[in-house]
């Protein structure tokens, strides 16, 4: 069986050899590379398709952000997990929105990193522990029940739109979506916007999974050669 290959985008070599040394006591994953910045994690990823890419929140969100978008255009089967020290459920949002499939904190154990790079190898989300238990309710339903309507807005809203845009795509007004949000949230057991973020995409199935991958560029990360 072929290994999970995993890049690291990361700039302390410590942390490196140490994500090294974890990867080659399993059975399942492999260390493709690393890269200390953003822009040459992008080009190593042309070069090696890694699965999965482990990307430090240290050069700030707006870049790092920019980068999963980036990554996602430029080898969509590369799932990106944001590595972070601490993250707000906002940002973890915007995350999810831009194509990030985890969100994993770097003071987890190794056991619950190594779920995480499971997780999202097999096409899932993987979020902390905190949030995911306030989810439990969402994981034990299916989007079968929801409207080829219904399901157009849960497309929307992981793509980060607001009512009033969503209203403006659908030709319906911000009112009508949000009553539809109402019964979306009633049929899946999601509570927000946030958890039906998370869990758009197993909603919808797989046949939405390359819209997902769509994701507009902002000329906020400098621009490499595409």
């Amino acid at each position: 069986m072929n290994k999970i290959r995993i890049f690291a985008c990361e700039a302390q070599p410590v942390v490196v050899e140490g994500l090294t040394k974890i990867l080659a006591e399993t059975t399942n994953f492999i260390l493709a590379g690393s890269a200390p910045t953003l822009r040459t994690a992008l080009d190593a990823i042309r070069a090696e398709h890694p699965d999965l890419i482990l990307v430090d929140q240290s050069p700030g969100l707006k870049l790092v952000f920019q980068f999963i978008a980036d990554v996602r255009s430029t080898w969509p089967s590369c799932q990106p997990v944001l590595w972070v020290n601490d993250l707000a459920e906002v940002d973890c949002f915007r995350a999810l929105q831009l194509g990030a499939r985890g969100i994993l904190k770097k003071t987890v154990p190794v056991s619950a990193m190594l779920e995480c790079l499971a997780t999202v190898s097999r096409g899932d989300v993987w979020i902390e522990n905190a949030l995911r238990e306030s989810s439990t309710a969402s994981n034990q339903r299916t989007g079968s029940r929801l409207t080829p309507r219904e399901k157009e807005i849960v497309h929307h809203v992981c793509a980060g739109m607001k009512n009033k845009e969503i209203g403006e795509a659908l030709r319906i007004t911000a009112g009508t979506v949000k009553v539809h949000l109402m019964h979306i949230f009633e049929k899946t057991g999601v509570k927000d916007r946030f958890e039906l973020a998370v869990h758009g995409r197993r909603l919808l199935g797989e046949e939405h999974a390359q819209d997902f991958a769509r994701v507009e560029a902002t000329p906020d990360y400098p621009p490499t050669n595409r």
